[in-house]
């Protein structure tokens, strides 16, 4: 899509690029809350629909014929790869200024309708985050915005669609800037603040202002509070197995020789297989989810415990095995069940205390694994409270997020989201040193003037150059072949300088310094520096096929880095 000129009208906001941002970020969470909806819509149109034949024997084909459908729509239609959207979102944030494709506004939303809708074990969130960040992405285009301004609508879309989809303002502002975006600026919180709001303000008008998952008013005392350290210990637990199992399923299934369709189908099947006996593991699961924090639940400690087991299976064959959606709702109801599990336990073992309702473990349960997953406490406590109302839970909430995302970060140093974007190297934030030298190229940092000497040459003609030179290093070349054979620094001539009787006996070749550490042309310019570092060097030389190119210095490459950070820090 080629950038758009702004119109004349739009001369105000160009005078004031907070003015501008707040505008277009309203926009994007309109858009985004749209999205939503429309998912939201969807997802219960086709489990209602498919509802009348999840009783028969054969029900269990029926996810498997969903992830089937939505890879062959993603691979085959939209040309775009499995996944749970939101590392591409934190990936096109950290390497390419928030660039996202205009299909990715619509793709995962089919593509996570059709797995989910049919029963497979995923969530609808991550897929109407990619949409809503490619919905702002794309408009940041249509206004021809800079790097940094389409960056914050990229984020205005997740939190948009976060706020829209559930009823939960704060919660997507605090996901947007802990996960996505990954740094906390009051240029960016405005214009998130004002998408949040709007995506809110859509969902509230189609679907009504509503607590997602109502419960029942909590009495918690000491001994609650002191037991809930129990519900972060199992939630961290659940937490790294979950990720686990995401990733070894992705493992294997990568190695089955059939197309990713037939992958996916085999992982839905599976799912539908377990999802006879355990109908709880289908779907979101935001049904059972509000059973359990009611205190409904009436299934016994076991079935709670195998049914929390089967759906971190469910889940991991899902999305392991080529099914879209997010992890969101699976964290929901494995939360819920971790809990339920934890406080049906604690009345067994201490069956004359006074404990809480089971519904507020639950909740807990479900704080702890949202913030064990992503490692992002300040998500799972704002989440819970606002798509619960669990105001009277918070102090607990806060232990539980905090200990449960305290424990999956020293087990596992990254998150369910940045894993795989770590290990590549990819995930650079903003202002980082990584970042910053990401968006410096060898090319802009060449120094050109530089002198040229053959290895033949004689002191005497070096020492004529010198004087017409401002250089201190002098790149050595093969006389025949025109190859780099070395470098010759100022400091190697000076023991001949003052013996004028060697200028005619000493050549170039003898005095240079053949084993120099030189450079490529499309070499990470943070190993770069590093190696200039430890090896105390200020220039080293660039060589491609032999040849000599130019010279990159220590000096260039701080000033470039600093005007770099300059403009990323700034709006």
């Amino acid at each position: 899509m080629k950038p758009w000129i702004y119109p004349a009208q739009w001369a105000l906001f160009k005078m004031d690029d907070r003015l501008l941002m707040m505008f277009i970020g309203a926009i994007v969470g309109t858009c985004s809350g749209f999205a939503a909806v429309v998912l939201n819509h969807s997802l219960l149109f086709l489990l209602e629909w498919l509802s009348q034949w999840r009783q028969h024997w054969w029900a269990f084909i029926l996810p498997a014929i969903g992830a089937a459908l939505s890879s062959l729509f993603l691979e085959k239609v939209v040309k775009e790869g499995a996944g749970h959207g939101v590392p591409e979102v934190i990936y096109s944030v950290s390497r390419y200024g928030g660039l996202l494709r205009l299909r990715s506004t619509f793709s995962r939303l089919v593509s996570s309708c059709l797995t989910i809708g049919s029963g497979g074990s995923a969530g609808p969130e991550a897929p109407v985050v990619m949409s809503g960040s490619a919905i702002g992405s794309n408009i940041a285009r249509f206004f021809s915005l800079n790097d940094r301004q389409r960056v914050t609508l990229v984020g205005c879309g997740a939190a948009g669609a976060i706020s829209s989809i559930f009823n939960a303002p704060i919660a997507g502002i605090v996901f947007t800037v802990e996960v996505i975006l990954g740094e906390w600026t009051a240029l960016n919180i405005i214009p998130i603040a004002i998408a949040a709001v709007a995506g809110t303000e859509i969902s509230r008008a189609l679907q009504g202002n509503q607590i997602v998952f109502s419960h029942k008013v909590f009495a918690i005392d000491m001994g609650d509070i002191i037991a809930s350290i129990g519900v972060a210990v199992f939630t961290a637990a659940a937490a790294i197995l979950l990720t686990h199992g995401l990733r070894s399923m992705h493992k294997i299934s990568g190695k089955v020789r059939a197309p990713m369709w037939i992958r996916a189908a085999i992982g839905g099947s599976m799912v539908g297989i377990i999802g006879l006996s355990l109908p709880v593991v289908l779907g979101e699961g935001y049904h059972s989810v509000h059973t359990m924090i009611e205190g409904n639940f009436s299934s016994g400690l076991a079935f709670v415990a195998i049914a929390c087991l089967a759906k971190i299976i469910a889940t991991s064959l899902t999305l392991g095995w080529g099914g879209s959606g997010g992890i969101f709702a699976p964290c929901l109801v494995i939360g819920s069940l971790v809990g339920l599990a934890y406080h049906r336990a604690l009345s067994m073992l201490w069956p004359s205390a006074d404990w809480v309702n089971e519904g507020c473990f639950a909740l807990l349960g479900m704080a702890g694994l949202i913030s064990g997953m992503l490692q992002a406490p300040l998500t799972g406590i704002f989440l819970i409270v606002e798509i619960t109302g669990g105001y009277a839970v918070i102090l607990p909430l806060i232990m539980v997020s905090a200990i449960s995302a305290t424990l999956c970060h020293y087990i596992e140093p990254s998150s369910f989201y940045l894993k795989e974007l770590v290990d590549r190297g990819h995930l650079l934030r903003p202002g980082t040193d990584a970042r910053v030298l990401s968006d410096l190229s060898i090319k802009e940092l060449l120094e050109t003037d530089c002198v040229c000497v053959s290895q033949n040459m004689s002191l005497r003609d070096f020492v004529k150059i010198v004087e017409n030179s401002r250089r201190n290093y002098y790149p050595v070349e093969n006389d025949e072949t025109g190859e780099f054979v070395g470098m010759l620094h100022l400091d190697d001539i000076r023991p001949y300088l003052f013996n004028r009787m060697l200028y005619d006996a000493v050549l170039v070749g003898q005095i240079m310094n053949p084993h120099v550490a030189t450079v490529l042309p499309d070499e990470d310019l943070s190993k770069i520096l590093r190696k200039m570092d430890s090896q105390r060097l200020f220039s080293m030389p660039v060589v491609v096929n032999n040849r000599f190119v130019g010279m990159i210095s220590k000096a260039t490459l701080l000033d470039k880095y600093r005007k770099e950070l300059m403009v990323q820090t700034s709006f």
